[in-house]
């Protein structure tokens, strides 16, 4: 006698248990059905729905105080959707933990970004492979409350829409145009192209910080300005042209600035000076974009004049220090000091600038 299937319904191979199955299993249960029923009528191992079942079944109380065993799909559902965060890849945070002690230091304390704390220690070789994660797991970490950082932490955590240039025409222009500034400087190749911009505080007539950034290697300098005003620009860029001696032109080919009256006389001090076009900022982009690493240490509102030269320090020591990913993870003053020392291998008998 040949056997024959009872159920007309094919069976599904690795197909897990949807809510609907879960409800159909309820439903046949209560109507009596036994689970190998059930799995004939459903087109399932007998075994999978015995273990759904066993998932499901909670013990309940009755209004008598009495207790019973039932199957609720709702319970099934939950079990197994728990169970599937247990499944794959096990959580590699318990076998990198050093890693994220450190990168949970640097981004606390050193304020750091998630992507430099991986790729410094990437670069100088601070942890094996194996040992570390990537930028995009620790960000996930850091989401899922596994480090000590907060998003809140971040300084930065969104993407920025880059903006167009739109042709504008001067209202007011100082000197040159950044349009007719060489295209080598645009293009980072040659040392010694700068931008410069203030940094107010509390009240605009309140004391600001004059700073200039190197295009190329990000060098980033901040100097403490009395008032916001030409005089006290010159006075600034005077005592740093008496520095360099010799090697100023050499140092300080070109700076990019914008339209305000406080960068009026700068064209006295002998390098080739550039003006921005108004409201585009993003054309001094580099220095902006240090002003904007100042400002997690001096936020708006905060009065410039109680700064100390110290503190002021500190924050530019910070700021060249602090490992980019667009440099391969090196620091501003690295860089910097290569491209010192290459000028004064060509310059006999040079001091190296203070």
């Amino acid at each position: 006698m040949a056997l024959t299937n009872k159920s007309n319904t094919s069976a599904r191979t690795f197909k897990h248990l949807s809510e609907f199955d879960r409800g159909k299993i309820k439903a046949l249960l209560e109507e009596g059905l036994s689970p190998a029923q059930i799995a004939r009528r459903l087109g399932r191992h007998r075994s999978t729905i015995s273990r759904e079942i066993n998932r499901g079944t909670t013990t309940q109380l009755r209004s008598d105080l009495t207790t019973y065993k039932a199957y609720f799909p709702e319970t099934g559902q939950a079990v197994y959707e728990n169970n599937r965060l247990e499944c794959g890849k096990k959580l590699k945070a318990l076998q990198v933990e050093p890693f994220l002690q450190y990168a949970e230091k640097k981004i606390l304390k050193g304020k750091w970004s998630p992507d430099v704390v991986v790729g410094a220690a990437r670069r100088k070789g601070k942890f094996d492979k194996s040992k570390m994660v990537c930028t995009k797991t620790l960000y996930s970490y850091i989401d899922r409350g596994i480090l000590g950082v907060r998003n809140i932490d971040l300084s930065l955590k969104t993407r920025r829409k880059q903006r167009k240039p739109a042709g504008r025409r001067h209202k007011r222009l100082l000197g040159k145009s950044i349009s007719d500034r060489p295209e080598s400087v645009d293009k980072r190749n040659e040392f010694g192209h700068w931008e410069i911009d203030t940094v107010i505080g509390k009240r605009s007539k309140d004391s600001a910080l004059m700073t200039l950034t190197e295009r190329k290697t990000r060098e980033h300098m901040v100097f403490l300005l009395e008032t916001k005003n030409a005089e006290a620009v010159d006075k600034v860029l005077g005592y740093i042209k008496e520095q360099c001696g010799p090697l100023f032109t050499r140092l300080f080919k070109s700076i990019t600035a914008d339209n305000g009256s406080e960068f009026s006389s700068l064209n006295k001090h002998g390098t080739n000076i550039y003006y921005a076009h108004p409201y585009s900022a993003w054309e001094r982009g580099t220095n902006e974009r240090h002003n904007g690493l100042i400002r997690r240490f001096i936020p708006k509102g905060k009065a410039i004049k109680d700064l100390t030269l110290e503190q002021i320090k500190r924050i530019e020591n910070w700021c060249n220090n602090l490992p980019r990913k667009i440099l391969g993870y090196r620091t501003p003053i690295e860089l910097f000091n290569y491209e010192i020392q290459r000028i004064l291998e060509t310059v006999p008998d040079m001091q190296p600038v203070s």
